[in-house]
Formats: structure tokens, sequence, C-alpha cells
């Protein structure tokens, strides 16, 4: 073969990974398939495929009989990309009826042809066998090749991947989660896995999902009261005859010098008698409902032996980790009992979370810009196909956006600055009055980025009043060193701060938030050990999503969306 030949497709579809170390580390071919976008997604459209032998498995978009039933079309999808490889099947190599309806999923075998001039397609296949079909009943199918609402597929959140608009979402998705890896990753950051399971409010708002086997307790100890009702007390008392009967003959055996056998089986007999009793007392102990101490629950009974929750954020557990690893990051679901229907809220979300030690406020507002433009970056230069599908389907700026992100210096202005600017505004009315102090919404967010500075901007310095607990002081006593990035289309992009480092200050923030310091106390070591100036900041996952592909509501961007009502699957 010369060296400018096309390879064979099995060998273009395998990779191979070599790591700084010199470790090699082949992709095994697990199956004979090939995915679909190592055809189509060449530069030349699989042009210079032609001739190769190759198998493909999708799920059909569109098929129809052509000919008068002697051969079909299909476009077949497998969710590599966004693009379909058009595939030929003659009524002589399978049943035609079973291949054509949308949704059906078929693995085949062919060779690739060069389709005739004036089509729009640049290679197809032509099909020799059928290895496999997964058929479909089109009259029960609830995704028929019509025009979707992204409400209708939240019905469906198991089926919808298979829409053109929830794949792509979740390869540009894909996208974004392996750009956030790689830029940590690259920068010196370790991945920490923080827990799901928390006894600390790192926001401090209460609007937390328990965590307790209390329920599911109370109703076993119910059933088995049921099925056998506790001991009563003349039960109990027979009981401790029983023991202190048993316990006498011991002792009388004993006295008498019986046989070691005989001894040994009164002791016997008496050990269970206090087993018995045992379980009798501790049976007799259990009460139907919640335990109760002092008129509250008592969460001493609970699996955790206290309160637990799902955390609202891991940033301070992944704090104490950048306080001895020094730049650290943690990306995983976060959970927030909020009962909002909002298009910007869920119940379960991701969150991306670094945290720097030896770093202050500048330094986490240039970590946080060049992360975000290092995604924007990454999709531009990955994802190309699926955001050109994003504007033209739903935001005809979504890729212009990027590229201004990408290109352009964040504005930084003082939340007392971004204030003042908001006040002067007399152009539009806003729903929340401007006054300093407040916690700026949404529209007051979008307006600076979108109408005053059209770029991102970052706040920074808020009022300490609508700011977290563990946020630094700063030294005018009323604000401090936080900061949001906001962009357009969102708003609020980053939240995140310098942390207080200082012992004594944070210890006083934690009171004055109306918090218990016992919770907090191992977070307090931190202040106490080896303290060490450290910023962070987290982004929310899903926000940057719909930042990149323009979709307006938050549900449709992340694959099983929790919301008040919702938790399906």
């Amino acid at each position: 073969m010369s060296d400018d030949a096309t390879p064979p497709i099995h060998e273009m579809a395998a990779a191979t990974l070599t790591d700084n170390s010199g470790c090699r580390v082949q992709w095994a071919q697990f199956s004979r398939r090939v995915l679909i976008r190592t055809i189509v997604c060449r530069p030349d459209g699989g042009v210079g495929l032609a001739g190769q032998k190759v198998a493909v498995g999708g799920w059909v978009k569109t098929g129809r009989e052509q000919g008068k039933g002697t051969f079909a079309f299909l476009e077949l999808n497998d969710g590599s990309c966004p693009a379909n490889l058009q595939v030929i099947v003659d009524a002589s190599v399978a049943p035609l009826v079973q291949l054509v309806p949308t949704g059906t999923c078929v693995f085949v075998e062919g060779e690739l042809k060069k389709p005739p001039e004036g089509t729009k397609q640049n290679v197809e296949l032509r099909v020799e066998k059928v290895i496999d079909v997964g058929s479909v009943d089109p009259a029960k199918y609830p995704l028929p090749k019509t025009k979707l609402t992204l409400e209708f597929l939240r019905d469906f959140v198991h089926l919808r991947p298979r829409t053109n608009t929830i794949s792509a979402v979740a390869r540009i998705r894909n996208a974004l989660a392996y750009a956030t890896h790689t830029f940590f990753q690259k920068n010196g950051f370790l991945y920490v896995h923080t827990p799901i399971i928390t006894t600390s409010d790192c926001e401090g708002a209460g609007e937390m999902f328990q965590v307790t086997t209390l329920f599911s307790d109370a109703e076993k100890v119910e059933k088995e009261f049921k099925q056998n009702p506790p001991p009563s007390e003349a039960e109990i008392e027979a009981a401790k005859l029983l023991v202190k009967e048993k316990g006498e003959d011991v002792s009388q055996l004993k006295s008498a010098k019986a046989s070691k056998e005989v001894i040994t089986a009164s002791v016997g007999e008496l050990t269970k008698a206090k087993e018995s009793l045992a379980k009798l007392e501790e049976r007799s102990k259990l009460k139907p409902g919640l335990p109760q101490k002092d008129g509250k629950i008592d969460y001493s009974h609970d699996f955790f032996a206290r309160q637990a929750f799902l955390t609202v954020s891991g940033q301070l557990q992944v704090e104490g980790f950048a306080c001895a690893l020094s730049s650290v990051y943690t990306f995983g679901p976060t959970f927030r009992a909020e009962h909002s229907h909002t298009s910007r809220h869920l119940a379960e979300f991701w969150m991306v979370e670094p945290e720097i030690a030896f770093a202050d406020l500048e330094d986490d507002m240039n970590c946080a810009e060049a992360y975000v433009k290092f995604l924007c970056c990454w999709l531009l230069d990955n994802c190309l196909d699926d955001m050109q599908f994003m504007i033209k389907n739903f935001d005809k700026s979504a890729i212009d956006r990027l590229k201004m992100v990408l290109s352009t210096p964040f504005e930084r202005i003082s939340y007392t600055e971004a204030v003042e600017l908001l006040e002067k505004v007399t152009e539009k009315k806003f729903e929340n009055k401007v006054e300093w102090g407040m916690d700026l919404a949404s529209e007051h967010e979008r307006y600076l980025t979108e109408v005053i500075f059209k770029k991102p901007v970052i706040v920074y310095n808020y009022p300490k009043g609508i700011k977290a607990f563990y946020m630094r002081l700063n030294d005018d006593m009323k604000t401090v060193a936080a900061m949001d990035v906001l962009v357009p289309k969102v708003g609020e992009l980053i939240g995140g701060s310098q942390r207080e480092e200082r012992y004594e200050v944070i210890e006083k923030r934690i009171l004055e938030t109306g918090l218990p310091l016992e919770p907090y106390d191992w977070y307090l070591d931190l202040r106490r050990y080896g303290t060490v100036k450290h910023s962070g900041f987290g982004l929310g996952f899903e926000r940057m999503v719909l930042f990149a592909t323009g979709i307006d509501n938050i549900r449709d961007v992340i694959p099983f969306p929790r919301y008040p009502g919702r938790a399906d699957l």
C-alpha cells in the first residue's frame, strides 16, 4: 500500500494511547463494528473509504422502501456524531418491512460505495448481511419522525437520547466534562471525590435533602409488632425468674461437685435463658413511630447516629485536601431541596469546584476566566458539528458567543460599581429594585453582561450579608472577597471567593449566620492547624451547557432531570 493510500477503516477506528511515561495502551477492537463518525466525519466525507468492507450498527432515523419493495434506504445513526450514514438493503438480504420503521436497531455488514452523482451523500453502505435487528412496532413507538418539543421529550427521558437534539447535547456535555478534567489535570490539580452524604450545610440555606433510615426503621418496627406483639411485663418477669432458677441450678450442681459435663449442660441452659431475657427486654424498649427525646426526633437512633443530608456542595470537604495538596478540584452531583419550577433550577445538578492553596481573590478570578475560555475553545475545536446543529435549530449566536468569550478579556467590576451602573439604567425597568445590599437577580446579571458590557463580567467584593460564612471578610468589614462570573444567556455561571483563613473571624461568622459550631468543628481545624490563604469557585455544569448550546431550559441539558414532582427512573 502506498504512503498516501487510505488505511483500512478498522485500523483508523483503533486508537493507541501513549502517556508521558512511554506506556502504550492499545484500545482493542471490542467488535468488528466501526463508529459511523469514522466514516462520515472524515475531511473527504468518507469518499476515500469506498470499496472497504465494514460493519456498522445504529438506529434507523428514517427508512423507506424503493423500487416497488426491491430495496430500502435507511438513514442510520449510532450516536457518535450528528450525521447519519445512508444504508441500502436489498430485499434478497433481509425482509425490508422489519428494517424501515423509525427506531429500529440494526447491525449490518457490507461494502462502502460512492453514490451516484448528484446525491447529497458522499458515501453509502451497500448491505451484504444483516447481523442483528431490534424491531419496533411503529404504532406504539412514542418518538415518531415528526418534530417533537423538548417538553414532550421530558416524559420519555429513557428514549429521548435517540433524538438529534438530546444526543447533540449529550456529546457537548461529554466534551465539556472531558475539557474540565483536561484543564485541571494539565494545570497540576488533583481530582478529589468528595462525599455525597454530608453532615455540613455549605451554603447555610437549609434547603437540603435529608438522608435517614428512621422512617423505614419505624415501618419495620410497626410491621414486626403486628406479627409479633411486644412482650408483656408478665413475660419479662417470667423470663427473669427462669434465669434465676437456672442460675440456682448451676450453683447447686457446683456445690454438689457434679460432673463437668452436667455442669456445662446446665450453664448452657442458663446462657440460653439470659439470651432470651435480653431479647425480650430489647423488644420491650421498642416503640412505634419515630424515636423522640425532649420532644424532638432523636437522631442518635438514625443510621449515622446524627442528622445527615445530600450535599449542596463539595467545597468544604475539598478544602481539606487543598490545605494539604495545594491545588485540587471536585466534580460531582449536588442537591438542593428548593421548590422552584423555573427554567434555571434543578433539584440535582453537577458542580465543578476547584480549590487553590496560596491563592487570593485575584488568583481565583484568573483561574475562573482561564477555565471558561478553555471550555469554549475545546467546544470549537472538538464539537463543532454539534455546535452547528445548535445554531441551526436553537440559537444562531451560539458559536459566535463561544468565540467572543474566548477572544475577549472579562470585565472586572466591584459589586458597588455594578449597583451604581444598574441604578443609572433608565431604558429598562427591573422587576427587582436595585439598591446596595441586595443580591443581584438574573435580570441584573444579564443586563450587565449582555447590554452594558456585551461580554463576560466578573463582579467582586459583595456585601457580607448576602454571602456565605466561609468567604473572607474584607478590611471594610462590610464586604467579603467574593466573585461571580456573569456570562450572556445565563447570567451567573461561576460563584467563588477567597476563603476566610483566620480562625477567630470565621468562628464569629458561623455564629453570626445562626449556624451551630459543632458540625463545623472539623472545618475550623483547618484554621487551627497550619492555616493557609486559599480560594476556590464553583461552576454550575448544567449552566455551562445552557450557555454553550443556547437551549432555554436546564431540564433539557441533564440526562435525567430531577425537579419538584419529577424523579423519573
